[in-house]
């Protein structure tokens, strides 16, 4: 089929709504800014309101004879099938399990799975089946799994309906997601790529394997974060024949919002477009700006960027992004919490990843000279005030061994069962029936049916000590956690 990536379908219906003068006596009940607050108004501006309109019987007609998201998505579906979703990657990711498995069937799933993925195990009843990360036992740091350890992993679960694996994590590592395709479809099974980092890959070929370019069955990306739609805004893409488009866009609906955002559409649309007529300069003018900070940053006493040598090689990651730009802050004695407090708070920089010894400063197509220039201005500053702060918080992050906690509960069985709030300190040996999830990135450290153990405790409260972020606990001050009421302690 030829297409036209001149077109923009949302926004092109969307400018004839404004042009034709239609007037809703339906949501949303702003109309059209007119009844929005006069404050709000003047903080967001009316282009905002105008552009939220209904997307049946406003941006389209009741029946949507127009075909206007159809056709936006058959604009973006370079695999067989492309679906928009307003509610982000974490719908999408749920959706694509849904599609895969059943309750108390198994999907193989990598240990570094976002916590939306955990959420999509509570909600449908399948039975995970962990795949171990690669661990970096210095880095403290997790890389995708192998094709080989889902080989392994099909091996002792030959029933498995299928496998989940995220490439490229909010680090820049990536799997081998050609070789994992070949395991799963040698057993006529599919592969889910949760790509919600990789919405540029397509565009450069000095960028990683995009999922569907290496024969994924499912890729879950986010416009939002490498792209430049609007926060929420994520497509899912299907080929092949393993997985039912309809039964995909079945378990979507159950997920979804009847009421999706016209706003996120148009986002969607306008991204597809750019990319498609110049993605390859953006990404191309990306790349090189970013391989200048990077350089400029490792100039820089007691900072160092990781890279390709830091992330690949035997035991690690198969191939790496380098726009996520993550900075390791150790040889300046301080912790990434403190690294990034102190950028917002005295230099208006913020990081999208921060963890206890890393920021992640995340270069994309919208960034130049001067917001780099920025940035490294304020990594200088950084450099000269750390001194001053004193002995780091200490973090007591264990060996990979100890970090992976034992699966004794299904996660929809330990989260909806009877539980209990218990001290912390008593928690070791109880069955936690909630998540614990570092944030960002957003990997969970427990999850509901884990066999909580010592120094996983030890390393939540020290981390939250130092400032980790742990917004998903019932008690987040981790005074308490929640566990498993079994009846006999």
């Amino acid at each position: 089929m030829t297409v036209d990536h001149t077109e923009a379908p949302v926004l092109q219906a969307l400018a004839d709504f404004h042009r034709q003068g239609q007037l809703a006596f339906a949501p949303p009940g702003h109309k059209q800014a007119r009844g929005a607050d006069p404050a709000v108004r003047e903080v967001l501006g009316d282009a905002v309101f105008l552009g939220d309109v209904l997307a049946s019987g406003g941006l389209d007609d009741r029946l949507t004879r127009g075909r206007v998201l159809e056709r936006a998505e058959e604009l973006l579906a370079d695999a067989e099938h492309t679906f928009f979703t307003t509610c982000g990657s974490s719908l999408s990711v749920k959706a694509a399990m849904l599609a895969v498995a059943g309750p108390h069937e198994k999907l193989l799933i990598g240990r570094d799975a976002h916590k939306s993925v955990v959420s999509g195990l509570i909600l449908s009843g399948i039975e995970p089946v962990w795949v171990e990360p690669r661990w970096d036992a210095g880095r403290h740091l997790a890389h995708p799994p192998s094709a080989a350890d889902f080989e392994r992993a099909f091996e002792a679960h030959p029933d498995a309906k299928g496998a989940l694996v995220v490439s490229p994590t909010p680090y820049g590592g990536c799997a081998a997601l050609e070789d994992i395709a070949e395991v799963c479809h040698r057993r006529s099974v599919p592969l889910i790529v949760d790509e919600a980092w990789g919405a540029h890959l397509p565009f450069h070929p000095d960028l990683p394997t995009w999922a569907m370019d290496a024969g994924a069955d499912i890729c879950v990306t986010s416009i939002h974060k490498m792209g430049s739609g609007l926060e929420q805004g994520s497509v899912f893409h299907l080929q092949g024949d393993l997985v039912p488009p309809d039964l995909l866009k079945m378990r979507a609906d159950l997920l979804g919002s009847t009421s999706p955002s016209v706003l996120l559409y148009a986002g969607i649309d306008g991204w597809r477009r750019q990319m498609a007529l110049h993605g390859k300069e953006l990404m191309g003018g990306a790349l090189d700006l970013a391989a200048r900070v990077r350089a400029a940053v490792e100039e820089i006493e007691g900072l160092h960027v990781n890279d390709r040598d830091d992330f690949c090689g035997p035991g690690l990651a198969d191939d790496f992004d380098p726009l996520p730009g993550v900075i390791d802050v150790t040889g300046l004695g301080i912790t990434g919490y403190q690294a990034a407090d102190w950028l917002r708070e005295h230099r208006s920089i913020d990081a999208h990843l921060i963890d206890h010894r890393r920021i992640g400063m995340q270069i994309t197509h919208g960034d130049d000279e001067e917001t780099t220039g920025q940035l490294l201005d304020a990594l200088r500053d950084l450099v000269r005030a750390a001194p001053e702060w004193g002995p780091a918080p200490r973090v007591a992050v264990p060996p990979p061994s100890e970090l992976r906690l034992e699966q004794v509960l299904l996660p929809r069985d330990a989260f909806f069962g009877p539980a209990e709030n218990v001290p912390v300190g008593e928690a070791a040996g109880r069955i936690a029936a909630e998540m614990v999830t570092p944030y960002p990135p957003g990997i969970p450290a427990v999850l509901p049916g884990e066999l909580l153990t010592e120094p996983l405790l030890e390393y939540l409260r020290t981390g939250l000590a130092a400032g980790m972020n742990l917004p998903d606990p019932a008690d987040a001050t981790l005074e308490t956690i929640r566990v498993v009421n079994t009846g006999s302690e």
